[in-house]
Parts: C-alpha cells; structure tokens; sequence
C-alpha cells in the first residue's frame, strides 16, 4: 500500500491531515530556498517576497514618470514622429502635454508629475525602467505578458512561479495572494494568477479585502443553521471518501493535491485570515499614512495595508490591482476619452497609499528584503486622441521597483523625445521578472517546469538581469 493510501485508511481526521500536510509540501515544487534571509534557491538572495502593484487599462508614462518637455513646446501641433503609426482605435492625433506639471523630486532629481506628489518623495528608493515593451498593444495578451511572460492563456502568473520555487514563510497563509479591484476583475480575470500546468497549488488566493466575506466559502453563511458540528463531520467523512476513490483512479494529480491542500489550508485561515485583516490595532499615525479615514484613499490604503501585513506574517507574493475591466464609465487606467478625468481619479486614489507602502516598509525595515513592483501592461501615446484622450502604447513605457536589492534614485534605459519609442536599454517583462528572480535567490534560466515535453520558465527563452539597477 503507498503511503498515501495509507494514511487516509489508517483511522481519518489525523490520517488525513497528515496526508493533506505531505501534499501541501510536495506541491510546493522539486526543491525549496530555504527560509532565512540569504537562504535562496539557486543563490544568495537580497530579497524575500514581492508586493506587485498593476495599473490595469494602461497607465500613461508620459503624465507620470516619463519627462519631455517637448510635449509642451510642440503642444497643438500635428504629431509627427518621422514614421507611419498604427494606433489601436484612432488616428494620429496632435502632440498632447500632460494634464500635470513636472517637478524634479530627491538627491537624483528624478522629474515626476503633480499627478503622484506623494510617491514622488520616494524616488530615492525607487529604480524607474524607463524603456519597457510589450509584444501586444491589446489589453488581455498585454496583460497576460506582463503577468506570466507570454500573450497567450495557460501560463503560470510571476506570482505561481515564485510560489513553486521557494513556498511560503508560514503554514498559517497561502503563498500568492491577490486582493483585486472591488469594483471588478482586470482583462483575463483570475486567469492572471492561474498557476497554469504548475501544481494546482500555486494558483493565488483572491482576498477581496474590505467586504463581508473576504475570502469566499471561509466561513459558513450566518444563515446555514443546517450546518452543525455533527454535519460538518459527516461531511468530512464523505469527502475523504470521495478523495480516496479519486486518488486511486488518478494518481499523482496535482488538483487533488491542491484540494486536500486548500481544506488544511481553510482550517488554518479561519484562525489567521481575521488577524491579518483586521487593521483596528493599528495606531492612528499609520491609518493616517495610508489614508484609511479619507475616502478618495481608504479602499487602495487598506489594501496596501493589508499587503504589508500579508508580507509581514510570510506571505511570499502580493499583487495589488488598481482598475477593473467594466466597460463605460471608466475605472481603470485604459484612458481614451478623458485622461485627465481618468488617470486624476485614479492616480489620486493611488498615490498617498503607494507612499505610504513604501515609507512603512522602510521604517519597518522590511524594504530592504521586500521587492515592490509597480507596473502596467503597456503605456500610452504622445499624441491627442479625440481632444482630451490617448490611444495604447506598446513601444515605451515605464515601470518601477523598490527594495529588495534594487538601487534607488536611478532610471534605467530611455524613451525618444516624444516618449513614443524604447530607444536606450530596452526591457521586456522577461528582463524584470529575470531581475526579480535574481534578488529573490533564484537564477531564471534554471527554474524550469516539464511541460508537454518542453522545460518551460517564466521568462520562456528570453530575459536578462539587469544588472545595472543592482544595488
């Protein structure tokens, strides 16, 4: 009899759980870092875990991070960068300045908008990558890109990928999380952090922080009076003896690893998920940081919060999304219509709690060993679209990390003088995420995963650290 079998026959609930304890390590990936700071999988790493930030819908680098005055000196001029340009769903438009005025911010004097006063203050700590690509200028495969390295569905997030390689820190909290937009999924969905033909285990918990069940299904509805400590064994009881039979007719199915996993997992998170979410014990000077008592910035403060709390307890991946696929009006960053309306609100909403991340991990002394990612999954054009508008750009823009064993106050590569185009050092997503494994202890190239006869890696067969950001 294999040890699995015999652990579910040899008398129920400690069997079991002993079994779904076995599982959950094994769907943890062939090899694990160890645990303690330098303890990475390949190499030493600098850093721990990874909160990323996503601006859904396409933040525009031009009225953010990316600087040219030429935009204002051409300001009402027909847009014209010496080459014919396909745009998305219009026509060249004339060149647009930004909404926002520009101001040098930090010892390295880094040109930021009035759009994001607050981050600004930090751009010590932060490298800016100034000439990122995507391979699509359409929001579900640029999406996709940006999140697991290739346009098409049916790849592993960032987020699963780090989650095989080196686990998590606790027993009592998944290894990925996401805490999406409330007011909706981003393009693709939760397809964005799938674990893909990674052990199903891998695959993000959704948190949706801030609403009456956080966590789907944690907790019996207040109404299901139905559901007694009597049933709940029974129910057991019969769902042992379901996964029984499915274990002896798919051996080595990593969904049903997931599942056992995800039932050991939900018993501990109903003892750990309300501390984590629970933000009355912090102190008034940290609600005040990030904005939790100030409308415009208490949902994305709480969520940041709840992301450095998360990190904090041994989470090891954290997305934060901001913007959500819903159609007109818009509530993302996918601005045609009226940038300065859209990207205000948002931006507005984004920027104090995203400074307050940032200068809490520092004062913790978390930042050091903790990557913060902020990205989008292309940028946007110089150029008018319709009068207050622009269109998608998949040919330069930007992105930004912190911590973690980046060094602060540098920018890395260019776009031209239009911020149209990549022009010195260009990146991909493979180049970041290289970068990001590389700190995390972890050498992308031989993070590998045997997958229809094809070793596959999050940075498929690209990617570059980038090794001038390195601190």
């Amino acid at each position: 009899m294999q040890r699995r079998s015999f652990l579910w026959r040899s008398g129920g609930g400690f069997g079991g759980f002993a079994l779904a304890h076995l599982l959950g390590r094994e769907a943890q990936g062939a090899s694990k870092g160890r645990p303690e700071f330098n303890g990475g999988l390949h190499h030493k790493a600098k850093a721990k875990r990874v909160i990323q930030l996503f601006m859904s819908g396409a933040a525009s680098q031009c009225d953010t991070f990316d600087y040219k005055p030429l935009l204002n000196s051409k300001a009402g001029q027909q847009w014209d960068p010496g080459e014919k340009v396909e745009l998305f769903q219009s026509n060249p438009g004339v060149v647009m300045p930004s909404p926002w005025a520009w101001k040098q911010y930090g010892n390295c004097g880094k040109w930021v908008s009035d759009l994001f006063p607050e981050t600004a203050t930090c751009v010590d700590d932060m490298t800016f990558i100034s000439g990122m690509i995507s391979k699509s200028n359409i929001h579900g495969p640029a999406t996709f890109m940006q999140n697991t390295g290739f346009i098409l569905p049916g790849f592993p997030s960032a987020g699963g990928w780090v989650s095989y390689a080196l686990g998590s820190e606790t027993e009592n909290l998944p290894d990925f999380v996401v805490l999406p937009d409330p007011r909706g999924m981003p393009p693709n969905g939760p397809a964005n952090w799938a674990a893909g033909f990674l052990p199903a285990a891998h695959q993000a918990t959704t948190i949706r922080v801030g609403t009456p069940a956080p966590i789907h299904d944690l907790q019996a509805a207040t109404d299901a009076k139905y559901i007694t400590a009597q049933s709940e064994r029974d129910g057991l009881a019969l769902l042992k003896q379901q996964n029984e039979g499915h274990l002896a007719d798919h051996e080595g199915d990593s969904r049903l690893s997931a599942r056992i996993a995800s039932y050991e997992m939900a018993a501990r998170l109903q003892l750990s998920a309300p501390a984590v979410l629970d933000l009355s014990g912090e102190t008034k000077a940290t609600r005040d940081l990030y904005g939790l008592d100030a409308p415009l910035t208490a949902d994305l403060g709480q969520r940041c919060l709840v992301a450095r709390r998360l990190v904090e307890r041994g989470v090891r991946f954290v997305q934060v999304w901001s913007g959500a696929d819903n159609g007109f009006p818009r509530r993302n960053w996918d601005s045609h219509e009226n940038l300065a309306k859209d990207h205000g609100e948002l931006g507005t909403a984004l920027d104090r709690p995203v400074a307050a991340l940032l200068k809490d991990l520092k004062a913790r002394g978390m930042l050091d060993d903790t990557i913060v990612y902020w990205t989008t999954e292309f940028g946007r054009m110089p150029c008018s679209q319709g009068s207050k508008g622009r269109d998608h750009n998949p040919f330069g823009f930007t992105s930004w990390v912190a911590g973690g064993g980046f060094q602060g106050g540098v920018t890395h590569g260019a776009t031209d003088e239009w911020s149209y185009k990549a022009i010195e050092h260009p990146s991909y997503c493979y180049d970041v995420h290289a970068t990001m494994l590389h700190l995390l202890g972890i050498d992308h190239t031989r993070l590998t995963y045997r997958h229809n006869g094809i070793d596959r890696r999050l940075t498929d067969v690209h990617g570059e650290v980038i090794r001038p950001v390195l601190a």
